[in-house]
């Protein structure tokens, strides 16, 4: 983990210390919801944060319009995503009581941050801001790919925001975290774009602020550098002015889980409740994913807030979520044990893909925070790799395979020290599986 030194700092110069913590606010990325901080939060509230100083918004249509300065249906521009962000942390301070708050954004949270303080109002109203992967200065310079985008640099959004000599904001500590070369979105070369051999126009310090403390996390990719625990301990240290204490998760024996049931529309997920979705939760078996019992230990139909808990379940148990949607399939998810009390358990339907026609059965493997990375990492579905997660750079975060739909039998999902056992179930019902990974 590198350090860069902000301009004024002296080498070497200790972190000043907070003498009160504010309150953090966690901003998703595109397409994402609150539930990818997860981990953050229980890491934060292991080094001695309370539970009622964290926050995660969920912005109602996460997906980026395709051109920023066009309405597009079911899809919010960079205005609408500065504008809730106000709004969101106006609420906070009046419930924490708190003059301001600390930041902290992933990917395309990071350029709701930045409009807010820059045209927002929000340089009254923070403390300190962290932006973990956001392609600030674009995924794209160009007047030919992306045009319009949100995250095209050539174009007005960040053509604004990259005014002046440098990214500063006056009274904000600014951090910065980004990948060596291994975030797909900060790629000399357009392959994740749809524009393989094109040039982007953008480097690997596609995500640096110029002027702010930028903190270089080798090997991880773009989700990682905001969910892993080593950008934990950076956002951490810049927010406290200290290290973390620990970077482990302390566990609760009877951790309280909840969420809210949220769906798709038009082909894009959004973060509005969906009311009249029903959830049942099964204890399942840690080797082989079958149910312990036919009797569900959780049933609930979500009401119009979407919410499907509370849950009080077990540190130690493997839980299968199952949920039902009109009109979209009878999603099972399975997850490791949670090791500690969430409200962001939320969950989602999965769909199914062009190529699960005709199949049996299908077992999706998902990691939301993170991709996998060939080489990088050990990961298996059934024992193997696999088709479509690529090589090189992590830019993938599911894997499926098909089944026969008879007999029902064990899957298992391997993320390095992460192993998810799941259960087969028939397609031709409506049924898909997912194994998702907590780390």
């Amino acid at each position: 983990m590198a350090f860069a030194q902000t301009p004024g700092q002296p080498p070497g110069a200790p972190r000043r210390q907070v003498a009160e913590l504010p309150p953090v606010v966690f901003v998703h990325g595109n397409g994402d919801s609150s539930a990818l901080w997860i981990t953050d939060l229980w890491r934060f509230e292991a080094n001695g944060y309370k539970r009622n100083q964290l926050f995660a918004i969920d912005f109602p249509y996460p997906n980026a319009r395709s051109d920023d300065s066009k309405p597009q249906a079911f899809r919010s521009s960079s205005e609408d995503q500065m504008r809730e962000l106000a709004t969101f942390v106006t609420q906070v301070l009046k419930a924490t009581r708190r003059r301001k708050v600390a930041l902290v954004g992933s990917s395309r949270g990071g350029n709701a941050i930045r409009s807010f303080l820059k045209n927002g109002g929000g340089a009254e109203l923070v403390s300190h801001a962290v932006l973990c992967g956001t392609p600030n200065k674009g995924i794209v310079i160009s007047e030919t790919l992306l045009p319009g985008s949100e995250f095209n640099g050539a174009f007005p959004f960040l053509k604004g925001l990259n005014a002046g000599a440098d990214d500063l904001i006056a009274g904000v500590e600014l951090m910065a975290i980004r990948s060596d070369k291994n975030d797909k979105y900060s790629q000399p070369d357009g392959r994740f774009i749809g524009a393989p051999g094109k040039p982007t126009g953008v480097s690997y310090d596609a995500s640096e602020l110029r002027g702010a403390r930028n903190v270089i996390l080798d090997g991880l990719d773009h989700r990682e550098v905001a969910f892993h625990k080593l950008a934990f301990a950076a956002m951490y240290e810049h927010i406290a002015g200290k290290p973390p204490g620990t970077m482990f998760i302390a566990q609760e024996s009877r951790p309280v889980l909840n969420g809210k049931v949220t769906g798709i529309t038009d082909g894009a997920y959004t973060n509005i409740p969906a009311a009249g979705a029903e959830v049942e939760i099964f204890e399942v078996d840690s080797r082989t994913g079958d149910r312990r019992s036919a009797v569900p230990v959780h049933r609930k139909t979500a009401g119009g807030d979407g919410v499907w808990g509370p849950f009080t379940g077990q540190a130690d148990t493997y839980y299968e979520f199952v949920l039902y949607m009109q009109g979209q399939p009878t999603t099972h998810t399975y997850r490791s044990p949670f090791l500690r009390s969430s409200d962001v358990v939320h969950l989602r339907p999965q769909p199914f893909a062009k190529a699960d026609e005709g199949a049996g059965a299908v077992t999706v493997m998902s990691r939301p925070r993170g991709y996998f990375g060939v080489g990088r990492d050990r990961f298996t579905l059934d024992g193997k790799v696999p088709p479509g997660i690529n090589d090189g750079v992590p830019g993938t975060s599911t894997g499926r395979l098909t089944f026969e739909a008879s007999p029902p039998r064990t899957v298992v999902a391997v993320f390095n020290n992460e192993t998810v056992p799941t259960r087969t179930w028939p397609a031709k019902d409506g049924h898909i599986v997912v194994a998702e990974f907590l780390n």
